[in-house]
């Protein structure tokens, strides 16, 4: 019988011990009812933020907190439009998912300025003053799933690396680069870069995977920055023929990708970084502050490494994400 995935607020045992210092004393986010929380998300375009933004309201009604949500569509200048927005509406915090976005000077000073707390998640921006972030190590997820490969591959081979874009993106770039430090030791192993971005999409991953299929006959594993981009890039392969040649490595955890990992595709391996459960703890994060609890900076939330021996306990087809 397939396992819930945790939604909540642990990854199975890791994340109870990670997170068992965020607060000093009491029921972490108990809540009492009289909270309103703004949601501030830079845009609600792909599966992962859009599963972000469900949790979060999930785990509000279970604490009785309103849920204020907006979508930017992607424009930073309409994100801060509507943070002036929630704030005018005098929400007691902000949550902010900043996506792709590096940073968001004019977000991040209207809640100071507000007095307000400002809980990130997942993104953490390059400058500007918050209370609380909570995220992965997305150099180290980038890491294991290069090891993997490099186990995969012991006589070395071809992997090509789909990046999602645009090129300052530091967390795509973190994950490229963890699997690049795994990989660029292994013997015989050449990585090939594809010259496109897949725009974290599924679509943009199809795209692209057909241009490198079109430009190497020798893939013999891909890298992809997202799961979303990697189901994409698992259609090409599939179209044209090579899905018992080329295998694939995501980032993530989405439903999908589990699904095809446990079914025992050519995607082998990806790298938990739930949105249920980001969502949720960044709801309870901005909760426990507002009680005056006593909480962690930033918080890294242990992404463990996702393969067919496992991928059970964290497939949830009813989840959000």
């Amino acid at each position: 019988m397939i396992m819930k995935k945790v939604s909540g607020v642990l990854v199975a045992g890791a994340l109870a011990a990670a997170l068992a210092g965020c607060s000093s004393g009491g029921d972490a986010g108990a809540g009492d009812g009289s909270y309103t929380i703004g949601v501030a998300n830079f845009t609600l375009s792909g599966p992962y933020f859009n599963g972000m933004d469900r949790a979060i309201k999930a785990q509000a009604e279970k604490k009785n907190v309103e849920i204020v949500s907006t979508d930017a569509g992607g424009d930073a200048a309409k994100l801060a439009s509507n943070v002036e927005d929630l704030l005018s509406k005098n929400v007691d915090a902000v949550i902010v998912s900043g996506g792709p976005l590096e940073s968001a000077p004019a977000v991040l000073n209207s809640i100071k300025a507000a007095g307000k707390p400002a809980v990130l998640v997942d993104r953490k921006f390059r400058t500007g003053t918050y209370s609380s972030w909570i995220g992965p190590d997305n150099e180290a997820i980038g890491k294991q799933n290069g090891e993997f490969l490099a186990q995969r591959l012991p006589d070395g081979g071809t992997v090509a690396l789909v990046k999602g874009g645009p090129a300052d993106n530091s967390i795509g770039q973190a994950r490229t680069d963890g699997v690049k430090a795994a990989l660029e030791s292994a013997p015989g192993i050449e990585l090939v870069e594809a010259p496109d971005f897949g725009n974290w999409s599924s679509d943009g991953g199809l795209n692209v995977m057909e241009s490198l299929l079109a430009s190497h006959a020798d893939i013999d594993a891909v890298f992809c920055e997202n799961d979303a981009m990697c189901l994409g890039a698992q259609r090409a392969i599939k179209d044209a023929g090579r899905a018992d040649r080329i295998v694939l490595a995501g980032v993530d955890g989405q439903a999908e990708a589990l699904k095809a990992i446990l079914d025992g595709t050519n995607y082998l391996v990806t790298g938990l970084n739930d949105a249920d459960v980001i969502g949720s703890l960044g709801l309870d994060r901005a909760v426990d502050i507002l009680d005056g609890k006593k909480t962690e900076k930033d918080t890294v939330v242990p992404s463990p490494r996702v393969t067919k021996e496992n991928a059970e306990k964290y497939y949830d087809p009813k989840g959000n994400f």
